[in-house]
């Protein structure tokens, strides 16, 4: 490490130069070898350096500091253990989230409907009409089968009726209706129709 005087200091622009008797050419200094300073340097200080070659063949100083001024002292983070502080946007989605779910709660549980006691609403329709009678069916429960175009195109290439009227409805370059009435494969499911 070498040490010298501060012979000029340019502070307009960062930078100044070394004097110091060891070395044969004044030494190159920049800001930012002294950024950890408590202060800017002055011309006349004392600063202990190390020397660096530039490409250009002279010589920079580095890992410099002032004799007898001390460094900043460094930041640290407070640590807030377990606790965290949401950013305001968290808290945004986060009320959201929650809006949200209560949204979802009220009409799930059916809380958005009035509770009117059965004896006390009156019908708006004249009761001395008589009533039609009306055949009690069951409603039909299908299950819609999930197919999906994959590439087939032949009734021999399906497993059943609903499946062959999907692929005609729903997928291209079919070759299951011959006669184009809309009824796939009539010869491998007559029975359905």
């Amino acid at each position: 490490m070498h040490k010298g005087k501060l012979k000029s200091w340019f502070g307009d622009k960062g930078f100044g130069f070394i004097e110091s008797p060891k070395l044969k050419d004044d030494t190159f200094i920049h800001i930012s070898t002294l950024n950890d300073m408590s202060r800017k340097p002055r011309i006349g200080d004392i600063i202990y350096f190390d020397i660096e070659q530039q490409t250009n063949g002279k010589a920079r100083a580095i890992n410099c500091r002032i004799d007898g001024v001390s460094t900043k002292a460094l930041k640290r983070k407070k640590h807030h253990g377990y606790k965290q502080i949401p950013e305001p946007g968290n808290r945004a989605v986060l009320f959201l989230t929650i809006l949200g779910i209560c949204v979802f709660a009220y009409y799930r549980l059916g809380l958005n409907t009035p509770n009117i006691p059965t004896q006390q609403y009156k019908s708006p329709i004249n009761e001395t009409v008589p009533a039609r009678s009306v055949p009690k069916t069951k409603p039909k429960t299908e299950l819609k089968p999930s197919f999906k175009c994959d590439g087939r195109q032949h009734c021999s290439q399906m497993s059943s009726y609903d499946e062959a009227k999907f692929f005609i409805k729903n997928c291209p370059n079919t070759k299951m209706d011959g006669d184009k009435d809309g009824v796939p494969c009539e010869k491998q499911f007559g029975k359905y129709f």
